[in-house]
């Protein structure tokens, strides 16, 4: 599927409202969207309230619904050429597990409601109870009597575990382990991906045009079944934050194929959030980073049940929408084609919670390297260089493609626990720069840079602000950097607080070692980023970096940490994106309001084959003088405030 502009409507309505749609102008507000220059709308068939807003006769209608709410829409959305997708909260709801408590999960601590209340999520349904064929009841009816155009389904997550009888009862014809956690979750993914092929499968017989779209951090299983992806960021929510959207925005890509990813952001601060409204340069960041990432825009709002229409929520999308779309020209169908890929180990489910994996993106983007997040079964093809942050076991699969990808001249950075066999007992490539002793016996972990690799690093040693792993030098291995252990590790001996730790003096354990194209840290580093950013890391991994790829595609000597740059590819054009936006701590959020300034900022981007002809911002087109040296063309911005678009035509 390929969209434009997208809107995401949040609508979950408590059945205690009396006047649900009293003051709904229905023509009023898809003009609105019209006039927002919208293509693309997913509206709410049935909320995790269990409420539906269409003629069911499954479901629930809100009580004091008086007409058929999705119908009207739909209708509306067609003549104004906006294609509508029909929401269905997939894992909660309230009024239909009221109504049959025998659909309800138990969870493994025996509960079946939430301890919080009111959540959002008090009530998630069983999988395997009859609520599977009510839900396909539900959409059937939909895809074959009312004009939507495909389907999302929410809140379908793997955390909403259950031990009923009937899924117990499953657990054991399966093999799965009803007394052990990970075997229950692993039968709850089981029972989503089934029910959501199940559904995929539905809908294709009824209309195979129809959108399909499954939310819960299933892109990789749903490769296939999936007709576009949308990544929910919001960055101002503290449970996805600004770390969020650059790992999705990195991996999403890479398994999207032709077709759409929608960056899904908010008007809003939270979902559930009726009162927020963000400011423009908050909103527009997000959207900004994606386009620069090859996702389009998508903004979620909440609709009031009554249907009260809000002229500044549309003035604010139509402003942002309007700041996007003069880039189109350009931006469409551009892609990205990074040299360098980060490699995560772990599922899926990674991409939402793991921090060395948000650590590790955080500190390439610092860098302004130009690189993409992918799996271990992902393609690797055309990455020259391949980081394992460190946690990445290699099992047989990885072990041969590992070798592949060096044998073809490509380089590998790993760091601490990557490249051990997934037991934990040694490496498992016989190039490796080290032999594996054990984890590291010292805590703290310091490292002493010397003369190699310690470009801009002072020379006393620094800590790593994390553990890591105890090993020793390779034959024909080269070691620049050595671990340091402290005087005493830090801990309670018993009588004695040993909470101040110095650095003692280096010891026969390898901190960074070298082997042909394998660069191996013993250090957690990435974890310890996570924990402490010191830039003395960043730092140590750019010079890491530089041993394998001197020449970055993008660089530049005043560019700071802060600030990111994407370079995009379309036709003989090359597209590079800068973005200076300030993300700041206050108190529990974190807030965006500026935009940043900077002048006299230098952009370098590498000449690959055919040399450059002219140098433009777009979309102004306003022609910029350049030069060109060691392969480099050069260019300096007077002003940058907060985006900037610069073409490179060939």
């Amino acid at each position: 599927m390929k969209t434009k502009y997208s809107i995401f409507y949040d609508f979950h309505t408590s059945t205690v409202i009396p006047d649900v749609g009293a003051n709904f102008d229905v023509e009023k507000f898809t003009d609105n969207l019209q006039s927002c220059g919208i293509d693309f709308l997913t509206w709410h068939a049935r909320c995790n309230q269990g409420n539906a807003y269409y003629n069911t006769k499954f479901g629930y209608r809100h009580p004091s619904l008086q007409f058929d709410l999705l119908g009207k829409i739909a209708e509306s959305c067609h003549r104004k050429g906006i294609r509508v997708s029909a929401y269905f909260n997939g894992g909660l709801s309230d009024e239909e597990l009221l109504r049959n408590p025998g659909w309800m999960r138990i969870a493994p601590d025996g509960h079946a409601m939430t301890e919080q209340r009111p959540s959002a999520e008090m009530r998630a349904a069983c999988y395997n109870s009859p609520y599977r064929e009510h839900l396909k009841n539900m959409v059937r009816e939909l895809a074959e009597n009312y004009p939507v155009d495909g389907f999302f389904f929410d809140c379908m997550c793997s955390y909403y575990t259950c031990i009923c009888p009937t899924c117990v009862t499953e657990m054991k014809r399966l093999g799965f382990d009803y007394r052990n956690q990970e075997d229950i979750t692993k039968f709850t993914r089981h029972s989503i991906l089934k029910l959501a092929r199940e559904l995929h499968a539905l809908i294709k017989s009824i209309n195979p045009d129809l959108f399909f779209f499954l939310n819960g951090a299933w892109a990789e299983e749903m490769i296939g079944y999936n007709t576009h992806l949308e990544c929910e960021c919001l960055p101002p929510c503290m449970e996805l934050g600004y770390d969020y959207l650059p790992v999705q925005a990195h991996y999403l890509r890479t398994i999207a194929g032709d077709n759409s990813v929608l960056c899904m952001t908010g008007r809003f601060y939270h979902w559930g959030d009726f009162g927020g409204l963000r400011r423009e340069e908050s909103l527009e960041y997000d959207l900004l980073y994606g386009m620069a990432n090859g996702m389009r825009p998508e903004v979620s709002d909440h609709f009031h049940p009554r249907g009260d229409i809000y002229p500044e929520v549309f003035d604010l999308i139509r402003k942002v929408y309007g700041t996007v779309r003069q880039y189109d020209p350009w931006c469409l169908d551009a892609v990205n084609r990074p040299a360098v890929a980060i490699v995560y180990g772990t599922g899926g489910g990674a991409l939402r919670s793991d921090s060395v994996l948000k650590s590790a993106v955080r500190m390439l983007s610092e860098l302004k390297l130009q690189f993409n997040v992918v799996n271990e079964t992902s393609k690797w093809d055309s990455y020259d260089l391949l980081i394992f942050p460190d946690n990445v076991r290699f099992n047989e699969e990885v072990t041969r493609r590992v070798k592949a990808h060096l044998a073809k001249g490509g380089a590998v950075i790993a760091t601490a626990n990557s490249g051990l066999d997934p037991e934990g007992k040694g490496f498992v490539i016989d190039s490796w720069p080290v032999k594996y002793i054990g984890p590291t016996p010292h805590d703290p972990l310091y490292y002493l840079p010397e003369e190699k690799c310690s470009r801009d690093l002072p020379k006393f040693p620094l800590s790593v602000y994390a553990l890591g792993t105890e090993v020793r030098p390779a034959e024909g291995s080269e070691t620049a950097i050595w671990s340091v252990k402290p005087y005493h590790n830090h801990a309670w001996d018993g009588i004695h607080s040993n909470w101040y730790t110095p650095p003692q003096e280096k010891t026969d354990s390898p901190f960074l070692s070298f082997k042909g194209k394998i660069a191996y840290c013993s250090g957690k580093i990435f974890e310890g980023y996570y924990a402490r950013s010191p830039y003395q890391t960043r730092m140590l991994l750019r010079n890491i970096i530089e041993k394998f790829l001197p020449n970055p595609k993008f660089k530049s000597a005043t560019l700071p940490s802060y600030s990111r740059a994407f370079v995009q590819y379309k036709d003989n054009l090359e597209l590079l994106h800068v973005m200076v936006y300030t993300p700041e701590l206050r108190g529990k959020a974190v807030a965006l309001e500026e935009r940043g300034t900077l002048v006299d900022t230098e952009l370098c981007l590498r000449i690959d084959g055919t040399p450059f002809r002219r140098v433009y911002l777009a979309p102004s087109k306003q022609e910029l003088p350049f030069t060109v040296e060691d392969g480099y063309c050069k260019v300096t911005l007077p002003l940058i405030q907060g985006y900037v678009m610069v073409v490179f035509e060939k």
